[in-house]
């Protein structure tokens, strides 16, 4: 399987920076590059397909750099068929996408065409965030929303223009968006190649081995907290960020401005943890899965989990981005274990009470 980055973020957010940094870094990796022009709504299709001619470029290190214009699904097919046959080499493949573009489509591409999910596998969402311009993004933008929300990782950019509070009112807004987006700051596109690849943030299986916690967390965090300030991230972030956040959330002063500060931005992307000791229903669970996905898929931007199954003495694993849903069997409970069920849903302005509901009539 070919592992995928999408390096995506605004307008001016430092996209180009950072892999023109990973381009010429001395790290013996072959990468392929896609950079996907295709994704502002407003362009006409018509135009598109005309221009549909793509320029292969192959660079001194042996990375690959291709402009697309039509549709992504076709272009990977190509290239895994160009790797096949011996014209092209190389070992990753990262899609660059348009400042203005909504990286669901793009993450949806690896869900929904079979020849692709076959030889690609979607390694992680990243998203470049400007610490100068990106409160005021997030504020004017919903597509700058939605880029913060599909992130498996964020790298805030330009951090060196703004004071400490503004960067820590930024990190804060990004937290409460998307608790499982670790957070790192990038200077001048400076980011170890270990930050970029991968990181395995779609492949649940492997979350999993290398994150037992993943499922044991502390009891602050209640399946049913409806607070929305609930600090549900601690352990989705290292923990020099976690201590270093929680010791600015726990300063009574620093708290209260924090909570004001959200209730300024209201940012319409929230994302809410639902969890479970008792086995879910099977049958139940696919069908009230089914009929939320139906109705709110479109503003599910992303959701994953382990699941304890009634009946089934392994872990079922599932993810999702819109309403592409996929599950799997991941490793048996063990005897010592407490089993459990952990979800996280990020959206766009999602029913939780509604959706938390369902989900507890759905326990066997």
């Amino acid at each position: 399987m070919i592992p995928v980055t999408i390096l995506t973020g605004f307008l001016g957010s430092g996209k180009t920076t950072l892999l023109k940094r990973i381009l010429n870094e001395p790290h013996g990796m072959k990468i392929a590059v896609i950079e996907n022009e295709f994704g502002e709504e407003n362009i006409d299709n018509e135009i598109l397909v005309q221009d549909s001619q793509e320029q292969i470029i192959q660079m001194s290190n042996g990375c690959i750099c291709c402009t697309i214009r039509g549709d992504l699904a076709r272009v990977l097919g190509d290239l895994a068929q160009q790797k096949r046959d011996g014209k092209l080499d190389f070992d990753r493949v990262v899609i660059e996408t348009t400042g203005l573009a909504n990286p669901g489509p793009v993450a949806q591409t690896f869900f929904m065409d079979n020849e692709i999910a076959d030889e690609f596998l979607l390694d992680a969402i990243i998203t470049l965030v400007d610490a100068k311009h990106g409160n005021h993004q997030l504020d004017e933008h919903e597509v700058v929303q939605r880029q913060v929300g599909f992130a498996d990782r964020l790298f805030i950019t330009k951090a060196d223009l703004v004071d400490e509070n503004e960067l820590d009112d930024l990190r804060h807004r990004l937290v409460h968006m998307n608790p499982r987006a670790q957070i790192r700051q990038v200077n001048f596109g400076e980011a170890d190649i270990k930050e970029v690849f991968d990181l395995r943030g779609f492949n649940l299986n492997a979350k999993l081995e290398i994150d037992p916690d993943f499922l044991a967390e502390d009891d602050h965090a209640h399946a049913h907290a409806h607070d929305s300030h609930d600090h549900d991230h601690a352990h989705d972030h290292d923990h020099g960020d976690c201590d270093h956040d929680h010791g600015k959330c726990n300063h009574e002063g620093h708290d209260h401005g924090h909570h004001h500060h959200h209730a300024h931005h209201d940012d319409k992307i929230k994302s809410f943890v639902y969890r479970s000791d008792r086995a879910f229903d099977p049958n139940r669970l696919e069908d009230f899965l089914g009929g939320i996905l139906q109705i709110y898929g479109e503003r599910l931007l992303r959701y994953k989990g382990v699941l304890y199954m009634k009946g089934v003495d392994r872990k079922v694993v599932f993810q999702g981005v819109h309403q592409m849903m996929g599950s799997d069997l991941a490793a048996k409970w063990l005897p010592i274990e407490k089993k459990g069920s952990k979800m996280v849903f990020i959206g766009i302005e999602l029913p939780q009470d509604l959706i938390t509901d369902g989900l507890d009539a759905c326990l066997a």
